[in-house]
């Protein structure tokens, strides 16, 4: 199956109409119809309705089309992937983590490092799904993730039985949070509240899913629960926070500022904070010699936090 034949199949979708399809498409129409029947071969089905007017998809071509959508998008997720790591020289250290990370943590401690040291950073991957970090990583498309660790984060366990070693960096308290009021905090997790509690959490794509599922979770007799609102990035979990629309959680450094400023407040008692470890990764077979020299300082950095390395 030719990878033009999937880019021809979606220009058809989007065009409904053969002729606009292939003038998209910079072909002639014959040729580009010849196209679309060998995918129809390749396939073994009949994946456009020709009788309608303008054309339509037959039920196999609807299922096509959305699997034809996810092996382009990783396609051209491969592609960019091979041209970063071949761009990238032995100077350059290539970064992965998220966006709310790069605004707090990496700036705490890692950024003051590779200016210091005039190191090279490739920053990477603000809106990658979680499990995309280790993929990364196995993968050889980044040196280094930097990411939250909690018991119930399962989606780092494959590092932990293959070549990869890590540094704790420190810690974050994962505090519920709410916007203040007049009268304090607009949403409370208050027991016994008739009203059920509006949650902003996260989509399941989200490292913190997790962490948010497991702490409900011990409160099964606590306040009843109403997820209104799911966002894959914590700042935008914050953003819906800020605005009143419910409560949520989130890693105290990111919102400590409004903490202080007493925008927002922390709701509940202790047994709704969890505790995130701040984990540095890397593959141990990385011999690149900028990444040697930044883990060597990261290490002394955990030794002053007197928090624990790992080989």
């Amino acid at each position: 199956m030719d990878i033009i034949w999937l880019r021809d199949f979606e220009a058809l979708v989007a065009q409904k109409n053969f002729s606009r399809a292939a003038e998209e498409r910079n072909v002639s129409q014959p040729a580009f119809s010849r196209r679309i029947r060998a995918l129809e071969d390749a396939v073994g089905v009949q994946l456009i309705n020709r009788q309608t007017l303008p054309l339509s998809l037959t039920p196999a071509g609807d299922v096509f089309l959305s699997q034809a959508r996810i092996m382009l998008r990783t396609y051209d997720e491969t592609l960019e992937r091979c041209q970063i790591i071949d761009a990238a020289g032995e100077n350059v250290i290539r970064f992965a983590t998220s966006q709310s990370m790069y605004m707090t943590h990496y700036k705490a401690y890692i950024a003051g490092l590779v200016e210091q040291g005039g190191l090279d950073i490739d920053l990477n991957s603000t809106g990658w799904a979680a499990d995309q970090f280790v993929s990364a990583l196995q993968q050889g498309y980044c040196d280094v993730i930097l990411t939250y660790w909690h018991p119930a984060m399962d989606f780092l366990a494959p590092l932990d039985v293959s070549k990869c070693e890590f540094i704790t960096l420190g810690t974050d308290d994962f505090v519920p949070v709410s916007k203040m009021g007049p009268q304090g905090p607009m949403h409370t997790l208050e027991p016994g509240q008739k009203k059920p509690i509006s949650l902003l959490s996260y989509g399941a794509a989200s490292a913190l899913r997790a962490v948010v599922d497991h702490t409900l979770r011990q409160h099964i007799d606590g306040p009843k629960i109403l997820v209104v609102n799911q966002n894959a990035l914590a700042l935008s979990v914050k953003a819906m926070i800020m605005e009143g629309f419910g409560l949520g959680w989130l890693p105290r450094e990111m919102c400590r500022q409004e903490l202080a400023a007493g925008l927002l407040g922390i709701v509940g008692d202790d047994s709704y904070v969890e505790r995130l470890e701040l984990r540095l990764y890397r593959d141990r077979d990385n011999s690149k010699p900028t990444l040697n020299k930044l883990w060597s300082d990261m290490e002394a950095v955990a030794e002053q936090h007197q928090t624990p390395r790992h080989p």
